[in-house]
């Protein structure tokens, strides 16, 4: 997942875990996103499919900076729990195993286009994941808060104050650094 545009940038459904298979999907990660050495960084938990010796080759070789979750820390990363947390309570989230293999990337697969083109994510402000990789969200968000500045001076006693931010989030952060409190501040000063 592309943490800036949430946009699940590549998936793949095996039968069994590898730092082989798990090579492969990043070498077609990269060449199908564009990606150039250096430019992005990976961030993944500590299981042996990720820290295994020919994916961190694999890593080396693209140019693909490795990071990795806290030694028995499940949710290091935010942006992939929300995504699992949505991928298991969505409606028509199988209630018994896959059939067979072809079965469960069938249901991956029509997840990850639903996910990518329909679902209105509200962290970047209801727009898809795959418009606001291809930049088209700054167009929509603009066209979104002209309809309600509209919206607002057609029927002002609708509004108790100030239309929703229909701002672009700028910047996203993995684990932003926490603000010291003014106590901290102080005791620091």
């Amino acid at each position: 997942m592309d943490i800036y545009s949430r946009k699940i940038v590549g998936w793949q459904v095996y039968e069994e875990e590898s730092s082989a298979l798990a090579g492969e999907l990043m070498t077609d990660i990269c060449q199908r996103e564009g990606i150039l050495p250096n430019q992005v960084t990976l961030h993944s938990d500590n299981g042996s499919p990720m820290k295994g010796a020919t994916m961190l080759a694999t890593l080396q070789e693209l140019g693909v900076i490795p990071s990795f979750s806290r030694p028995s820390v499940s949710n290091d990363n935010p942006y992939s729990e929300s995504l699992f947390r949505t991928l298991k309570y969505i409606s028509g989230y199988p209630d018994r195993p896959f059939l067979d293999l072809l079965a469960a990337r069938t249901w991956v697969q029509w997840f990850v286009d639903w996910y990518n083109h329909e679902h209105l994510h509200s962290a970047i402000n209801f727009v898809a994941p795959d418009q606001r990789h291809k930049g088209l969200d700054v167009k929509i968000l603009a066209k979104r808060k002209q309809v309600y500045e509209q919206a607002k001076s057609i029927h002002p006693e609708r509004w108790s104050g100030d239309i929703r931010n229909w701002e672009p989030v700028e910047e996203v952060y993995l684990n932003p650094e926490k603000k010291q409190s003014e106590t901290e501040e102080k005791k620091a000063a």
